[in-house]
Order: structure tokens, then C-alpha cells, then sequence
């Protein structure tokens, strides 16, 4: 009797500790995936997702041997939609001039003059927040 008690204890724990470990969040299933890495150090890599992620990358390595020429070079594309259902695509090209994003999304400066484009509103109350409100400074002695 008292074996009988002491698994069906074990038992309640077990699946109590297994319904802890489940994620929140459905598991997402990678639908498409390829990957190639050659020799000369190039790549080429892509995925997509079932809810509809798609990510696609290649890189070289350009002018491979002239330690003062010698750069990597990056592109890429990766897609989504926002929470609110906008569909998002980001491409991008990564190099010895750094990372240019290109988007519909992205915010952009007027082509006439170089002004940075407008702080986003969430982003200007937080500044606005933080001027407000000060971190103490630390104690010193």
C-alpha cells in the first residue's frame, strides 16, 4: 500500500514538473532551411518558418589575402509580419562602409537637406521621462 502511494506521489510530480517545462508560446516549425559554406570562406544560408518568417543571408569575404583591402561583405533580406498584421521587409548590405538597413518601415531623413528623421514618440517620452526623473547619483566618500 505504501509503494502505491509513494508512485502515485512521484507520478503527480512528474506531470506537474512536465506541464512547468511546456513553452507559453506555441513551438514554431522551420518549414525551409539551406545552408552552404565553401571554402574561399563564402556563405549562403536561408529559412523559412510556418508562420511566415523567411530569412535569407550570403556573405564573401573580398579581396581575401590584402590585409589592407581586405573586407567582409554581407546581404540579406528577412520578412515578417508586426503584430498588427503590417507585413515588414527589411534588406540589408553589411561592409566596410557598416550596416545600411533598407526599408518601407525605417524611418528616413528628407532627401533635400540632412536633417536626422523625427525621434519616434515612444522614444521622445522616454527621453523626456528620464530628463525628468534623474538616477540619484552614487555615495561617495
Amino acid at each position: 500500500m505504501k509503494v502505491l502511494i509513494i508512485i502515485a506521489f512521484i507520478s503527480c510530480l512528474s506531470v506537474e514538473f512536465a506541464a512547468s517545462l511546456t513553452p507559453a508560446d506555441p513551438i514554431i516549425p522551420i518549414i525551409s532551411q539551406d545552408q552552404d559554406v565553401s571554402f574561399d570562406g563564402s556563405y549562403r544560408t536561408a529559412f523559412e518558418s510556418a508562420n511566415g518568417i523567411r530569412f535569407q543571408e550570403q556573405g564573401v569575404l573580398k579581396n581575401p589575402g590584402n590585409k589592407d583591402a581586405e573586407a567582409e561583405e554581407v546581404q540579406g533580406v528577412v520578412s515578417y509580419k508586426a503584430p498588427d498584421g503590417t507585413p515588414i521587409q527589411l534588406s540589408y548590405l553589411a561592409n566596410e562602409n557598416g550596416f545600411q538597413p533598407q526599408g518601407a518601415h525605417l524611418p528616413v531623413a528628407p532627401v533635400d537637406d540632412n536633417t536626422p528623421p523625427p525621434i519616434p514618440l515612444a522614444i521622445l517620452r522616454s527621453l523626456e521621462y528620464n530628463a525628468a526623473h534623474p538616477e540619484p547619483k552614487p555615495f561617495r566618500r
